[in-house]
């Protein structure tokens, strides 16, 4: 313990350094930049639903972020029944993939609970239902995994995707102010709204 400790003792030093050098720090966000996002995202929606796929509005906004993620996260919010599941947990895994080698490591917020210590090393990490978790009791210390999980991104600038019924009000309400001013700085935010494609 002693030795990673110190260990990013050095590393903040190197930074502070390089700070006071005039030298650009490190900077190990993920950015995405992958042109034709729109069709891309199109064809796994196809790939996935077929005949049944539609274009929603909130899409746009999706592909936006992969055209350019601004070494941002994503976080996809609101309505239920609209494709954020869908996205964030299959077609943007592909992407990943498929386009830059990159895998996400995906799971629900229940599996954020029963294996966060597993969880929190993943460089990208997509987690769905975010709000279907209940405080997790480990040997008696109460933990909120998925506030320590948006603490853990920020501080080892993981790449966040996220998916959840909650509206913005809800997730401030369940997670207070401090882990929500962090999560969306550290995402871009889609807001899901209309009727469930599942009726």
């Amino acid at each position: 313990m002693a030795k990673k400790q110190e260990s990013l003792t050095d590393s903040i030093n190197q930074q502070m350094q390089r700070l006071a050098a005039g030298r650009p720090v490190a900077d190990n966000r993920i950015h995405i930049a992958l042109p034709h996002a729109e069709h891309i995202l199109q064809r796994g929606l196809v790939h996935f639903l077929g005949k049944d796929a539609q274009w929603l509005p909130e899409y746009h906004e999706i592909a936006e972020w992969l055209t350019d993620n601004k070494k941002k996260g994503l976080l996809c919010y609101g309505n239920c029944g609209r494709g954020k599941t869908l996205i964030t947990q299959h077609i943007l895994p592909i992407v990943f993939i498929y386009y830059y080698r990159l895998v996400v490591s995906t799971h629900t917020a229940l599996e954020l609970n029963e294996n966060y210590k597993d969880i929190v090393w993943k460089k990208i990490i997509s987690i769905d239902d975010v709000g279907t978790e209940p405080e997790a009791n480990d040997y008696g210390v109460r933990h909120r995994y998925f506030a320590e999980l948006v603490d853990e991104c920020e501080r080892k600038e993981k790449l966040l995707i996220v998916s959840t019924n909650l509206t913005g009000d809800e997730l401030l309400a369940r997670y207070g102010e401090r882990t929500i001013d962090r999560l969306f700085a550290l995402t871009n935010q889609v807001l899901f709204k209309g009727n469930s494609l599942r009726k």
